[in-house]
């Protein structure tokens, strides 16, 4: 009976003990907006918003910016987040302003305020913000609005305007690659742009086409999607290593294609309401819809973990987020806010 208490009391001992050391390992999150993702809600020209959704699609709140600032407003026509270290940094291009905000409690840490027209979409590298800026647009009485597009430089230690690089074309969605950003023209423009960061300077274009938009990178090549409204919609694949061109022309029936994300080797893409996916080596686009978004309009995408995510984004009332796995399941649908367009993963 002894022992068998002393080896009860030691086995015992040993669980307490091997139960403590997986407590040690078992990382707290480093706050409330931890492991999960943020929706964004471009809004009216004075106020956008922002949501939040946990991972384990059970935790959503509607609105955290305003709750977490003092009913501050982070400005209207949101239009990104980008991420360095613990902050985000969120582009209101309806008020030219960049929220800084703790990505784990959303506080606002700082705002940037100068430098900025009509700001678009960020990346980030050596502890420097590289921002595209719509600047004027364009328009009959302003034609230089569609030329005076540029590339705001922010010093993210100081959370200051530093310079910037004059586009002399349009800009919009970019990547930053082996020191190199390329960057998206929007409308008639058939340039891909290439701003040498060093350098601050720009290089030689590639012609792509017309109406490009979404861009990503991928195993050393660039892929980018661009709908041209009289014409075919099509992938656009460029090399890096020696920028030669390759091209995925979809069939009519897949006119008008709108988003684009990569992930785990495959492309995937809207057309309409439905998604499409290949494989990153694929030479034919895909005719058959994973699914069919309940969304009558898709305004924002992101595949993300073997989950797909579908904004709509509604003006009039608030929009709303599906959430599908690979197979097109419905996971999850949410009401957001106004003008959705938008996932950002904070893992």
């Amino acid at each position: 009976m002894k022992f068998s208490k002393l080896f009860l009391i030691a086995l015992s001992a040993s669980v307490l003990i091997s139960c403590s050391n997986d407590e040690e390992e078992f990382k707290e999150p480093k706050g409330v907006y931890d492991n999960g993702l943020f929706i964004l809600n471009e809004g009216s020209e004075a106020q956008g918003s922002i949501s939040f959704l946990s991972n384990d699609l059970i935790t959503f709140k509607k609105e955290i910016y305003g709750p977490a600032n003092n009913d501050d407003i982070p400005g209207g026509y949101l239009q990104n987040i980008f991420f360095d270290g613990d902050n985000a940094y969120i582009i209101s291009g309806g008020s030219d302003v960049i929220n800084v905000v703790n990505r784990y409690t959303f506080k606002l840490v700082d705002k940037i305020e100068t430098g900025l027209e009509n700001p678009r979409y960020g990346v980030v590298k050596d502890g420097k913000a590289y921002v595209t800026n719509a600047n004027t647009y364009g328009s009959t009485k302003n034609p230089a609005g569609y030329t005076d597009d540029y590339v705001a430089i922010i010093d993210l230690k100081t959370n200051k305007y530093e310079s910037k690089i004059d586009l002399n074309a349009t800009g919009n969605r970019l990547v930053l690659e082996n020191g190199k950003l390329y960057i998206t023209e929007p409308y008639d423009s058939t340039k891909l742009l290439i701003i040498n960061i060093a350098t601050k300077t720009l290089e030689t274009p590639i012609e792509i086409g017309s109406n490009a938009n979404c861009i990503e990178e991928e195993n050393g090549s660039l892929y980018i999607l661009r709908a041209p409204y009289t014409d075919r919609s099509e992938i656009v694949k460029v090399k890096l290593s020696d920028k030669s061109l390759s091209k995925i022309t979809f069939p009519e029936t897949l006119d008008g294609a709108g988003f684009m994300d990569i992930e785990d080797d495959k492309v995937y893409y809207t057309v309409g309401s439905s998604i499409y996916a290949i494989n990153t080596n694929a030479t034919a686009a895909s005719t058959t819809p994973i699914t069919t978004s309940s969304a009558s309009y898709v305004y924002g995408f992101a595949v993300n973990d073997n989950r797909i995510y579908i904004a709509h984004g509604d003006f009039k009332k608030d929009g709303s987020a599906y959430i599908y796995d690979l197979s097109g399941n419905l996971l999850k649908e949410l009401t957001t806010g106004i003008g959705t367009n938008g996932f950002y993963f904070n893992d």
